[in-house]
C-alpha cells in the first residue's frame, strides 16, 4: 500500500478546526515562488501549481521506468502530498484578502525523505525534456523548518478564512505566544479540490508562525 502523509502525519494534515500549538518538523518541498492573483486564469500561479505537480509526478512514476538509471535510491510507494502555499504580502503581517493582486507566495509540494538533490535534478530536468513549454528551472528544491505554529482546519471557501484565522491568532494570545511574521508567513494545505467540489465543502489547514510572548 502507498504511504499517505496525510494518513500517517494527521497531526500535521488532518487538525481539529478548534486551535492548536503545534512545532513541525523540517521537511523537503518542490516549489516556486512568484507574485500575483491566484485565481488569475493562466497566470503565473497557475503555471506554477501545473510545474509543481508536473515534477511531483515524474518522482512518483520513476519505479516504472525501464532504465535502472532514472531509479531512485530508497525509493518507496507513496501518494503525492497536498498542495501547500506560503502567502504575504509587503509592508503587512498576515495577508489582505481584498488585495490578491499583491500576493507574494511560494506555491509547494511536500517530497519524500528518498529525493535528494541529485533525484530532484533530474526529475526537473525529466519533466522539462517532456514539456519543452515549461519553465522548469524555476522549480526549486526548498528545504523549510517550519517551527512552531498555531494552526486549524478551516471548512469552507477561502475568502471565509479570516474568520478562522482570528480565531487562531486569539488562541495563540490566551496559550502565551504572538505571532511571528519576521521571517516566515501564513501558510495554507489545501485538502480540496475547488475544481471538483462546492466551495463550502473545502478543507484547508491554516497555520501561522509564533513565538513565546517577550
Amino acid at each position: 500500500m502507498a504511504f499517505d502523509y496525510k494518513k500517517e502525519y494527521r497531526d500535521l494534515y488532518q487538525p481539529a478546526s478548534q486551535p492548536s500549538i503545534i512545532t513541525v518538523p523540517r521537511m523537503n518541498f518542490v516549489a516556486v515562488e512568484g507574485v500575483g492573483d491566484p485565481n488569475e486564469a493562466g497566470g503565473a500561479y497557475q503555471t506554477a501549481v501545473q510545474l509543481l505537480y508536473g515534477i511531483s509526478y515524474t518522482i512518483k512514476m520513476s519505479k516504472k521506468s525501464k532504465d535502472p538509471s532514472q531509479r531512485i535510491d530508497g525509493y518507496f510507494d507513496y501518494v503525492v502530498p497536498p498542495l501547500e502555499g506560503l502567502w504575504w504580502m509587503d509592508g503587512i503581517n498576515g495577508i489582505d484578502y481584498t488585495h490578491k493582486a499583491r500576493f507574494n507566495w511560494i506555491a509547494m509540494i511536500r517530497l519524500p525523505e528518498f529525493v535528494t538533490r541529485e533525484a530532484f535534478a533530474w526529475a526537473r530536468q525529466a519533466y522539462s525534456a517532456k514539456h519543452p513549454e515549461a519553465d522548469a528551472d524555476c522549480a526549486f528544491l526548498f528545504e523549510f523548518d517550519e517551527g512552531t505554529v498555531v494552526q486549524a482546519m478551516h471548512r469552507g471557501p477561502y475568502d471565509d478564512e479570516p474568520a478562522t484565522v482570528a480565531k487562531m491568532d486569539a488562541y495563540a494570545a490566551d496559550q502565551g505566544y504572538e505571532l511571528d511574521f519576521t521571517q516566515r508567513h501564513h501558510h495554507e494545505i489545501y485538502l480540496g479540490d475547488p475544481r471538483r467540489g462546492k466551495p463550502e465543502n473545502l478543507k484547508t489547514v491554516i497555520r501561522h508562525p509564533v513565538r513565546p510572548m517577550r
